[in-house]
């Protein structure tokens, strides 16, 4: 029977004081990385001293941002989480991303990860979307969907199995677009055309046999508890394959990559396996303390996730949550980001 050794860890304030003394951070804390010099702070996204401490004069040529979505998505009784109202969440969001374009090189890529609450007119995705209109530096470049394969809704409605991400690019931004193919073989067929007296269709004049990434990804797995990068307690947590995507078209190695909520600790991972230096920070101690130990855990085992290990094996007294179910069964995941002392 698998089973991960707790809940949320941004929820459980009781194992919450039990996780902290175990954190080698504080607020405003920077851990550098002795091998490849990375860097991980505890540090607010919103205040614009709290990064330029984290950066120093580096520069970033590559952003991913995984922001709170201000997203309820299950029941809404059964979770200790409110929203904040729009105004707030705006407000909050323009600060972050001021302090993003602080940080970022002359010619820079910037993704966002965001929400659409279905029953809230899709806030806040189109409120975002109308604040990146401000920045005159910044071009939209694409809208991209990732499917989720556990999805949650009603018999009333259509079942909710997207995640939103936003790119930008700031300059002449590096991009490579053969940088990724997707596992996808060629099986759709379609688009009929006549060369040199034979007919054929398009995917028979492409080179590769599998399809370039586009701009909707339905090949990529949602992070859960029988993958081996799962991390325990962050539900919040990308799937490395996603990440792995945005770096290799829009970095190169010996690049700076940053996220401002680390969370589960995936774009440090995908740093170290690609050759990036990745300068990142959490406003939570113990997001900061699992990618730090995410890190650690990877070059000892080779092992990108602790699946349902325990991160903490020196905290022993945990709640146990039995998750010994079928692949099919929805589960109800508030999809929030980490910086839960906003909400």
């Amino acid at each position: 029977m698998l089973v991960e050794p707790f809940g949320r860890l941004d929820q459980d304030s009781a194992l919450r004081q039990k996780l902290l003394p175990c954190c080698r951070l504080k607020k405003g804390d920077i851990w550098v990385d002795p091998a490849s010099h990375h860097r991980i702070g505890v540090c607010d996204a919103t205040k614009k001293s709290d990064i330029l401490n984290l950066f120093g004069k580096e520069k970033a040529t590559l952003a991913i941002q995984d922001p709170p979505y201000n997203v309820i998505v299950g029941n809404e009784n059964t979770h200790n989480l409110c929203k904040m109202n729009l105004h707030n969440y705006m407000a909050f969001s323009q600060q972050w991303v001021e302090n993003t374009l602080v940080i970022l090189a002359d010619h820079a890529s910037i993704y966002v990860w965001l929400g659409a609450d279905q029953k809230d007119h899709f806030q806040p995705l189109p409120d975002f979307m109308m604040l990146m209109r401000n920045y005159d530096e910044l071009t939209s470049r694409s809208f991209i969907t990732m499917r989720n394969q556990r999805g949650y809704g009603t018999q009333k409605n259509w079942m909710a199995v997207r995640q939103e991400c936003l790119y930008y690019t700031k300059g002449q931004a590096f991009f490579d677009v053969n940088a990724e193919y997707t596992d996808i073989p060629k099986i759709l067929r379609g688009y009929y055309k006549e060369i040199n007296g034979q007919v054929t269709e398009n995917l028979q004049r492409s080179k590769s046999e599998n399809i370039r990434a586009g701009n909707v990804w339905v090949d990529v797995q949602q992070v859960f508890y029988r993958m081996p990068e799962n991390v325990p307690g962050c539900y919040a947590q990308k799937p490395m394959k996603a990440i792995e995507r945005i770096v290799k078209a829009s970095s190169q190695a010996g690049d700076v990559i940053t996220d401002f909520f680390t969370h589960s600790g995936t774009t440090l991972i995908v740093g170290e396996l690609l050759k990036r230096r990745v300068i990142s920070c959490d406003i939570d101690e113990i997001f900061a303390e699992i990618t730090i130990r995410r890190l650690e855990h990877f070059r000892k085992t080779g092992k990108t996730g602790w699946q349902c290990g325990n991160p903490f094996p020196e905290v022993k007294e945990f709640r146990i949550e039995n998750l010994d179910i079928e692949e099919d069964d929805e589960i109800p995941r508030i999809q929030t980001g980490t910086q839960t002392t906003l909400f």
